[in-house]
């Protein structure tokens, strides 16, 4: 149901949320940069951080699939006793779907290959592989958009529509927030912050974009292959 104003709170939460992000960059790049390397112990507490998030996003995307499958494998009589529900149709899996599971793992790969083109001090390639990389999150963005556009169904549209659109509109504004988090890592990398022997930002970046990627896999399984 529309909720007077609640556009205006999405768009607030979201420009918060970057404005906070920024913040937080420019601090730690300061400290990891300008004023000296971080310590080792800094490092690990840095690294063991990044670890504790995306385990707390685990648990986050867990309780979101039990709230899909809790539907999904046993609906109710008002669900019409079947999956999706009588009237919902759902996205066709091979279509968008699936070149967006290319999009993301191929993704997957040229930051791989970025990131040991970085360590072994190849700084073209690391360059090459990071735009590449960029590119494809923006396509998958736009390309993910177009799916909501186009989707015969609505976030109103029973357990099917609500789950499905929360489901992967929220992996999709991790997809956005991995974005910033590489064009910051992709920024430091061109001003020498990052190099081969000094890259934990580029490292937990990779770490957080190789979660989405995997969150991804489960999505497209479960909610456009099986669902």
């Amino acid at each position: 149901n529309d909720v007077g104003g609640s556009g205006y709170g999405v768009i607030l939460g979201f420009v918060s949320t970057v404005g906070v992000m920024s913040l937080w960059f420019r601090d730690v790049s300061a400290e990891g940069a300008l004023g000296g390397y971080h310590t080792f112990d800094v490092q690990r507490s840095l690294n063991i951080g990044v670890v504790l998030f995306i385990v707390s996003e685990i648990f986050f995307f867990v309780s979101i699939f039990w709230a899909y499958f809790h539907s999904a494998l046993s609906p109710t009589v008002e669900l019409g006793s079947q999956w999706p529900s009588p009237g919902v149709e759902p996205l066709n899996a091979f279509e968008i779907p699936l070149l967006n599971t290319i999009l993301l793992l191929s993704s997957a790969s040229s930051l791989t290959y970025a990131h040991h083109a970085l360590i072994n001090g190849n700084r073209k390639s690391c360059l090459i592989g990071f735009a590449v990389t960029l590119a494809l999150a923006v396509t998958f963005t736009g390309f993910q958009a177009l799916e909501y556009v186009e989707a015969p169904f609505t976030l109103s549209d029973g357990a099917f529509g609500s789950t499905f659109f929360f489901s992967t509109g929220f992996h999709g504004i991790h997809v956005m927030i991995g974005t910033i988090f590489l064009t910051v890592a992709l920024a430091r990398i061109i001003s020498y912050q990052l190099t081969d022997h000094h890259h934990l930002g580029f490292e937990a970046a990779a770490l957080y974009w190789h979660f989405v990627d995997v969150v991804w896999l489960f999505l497209f399984i479960s909610v456009y292959w099986w669902g």
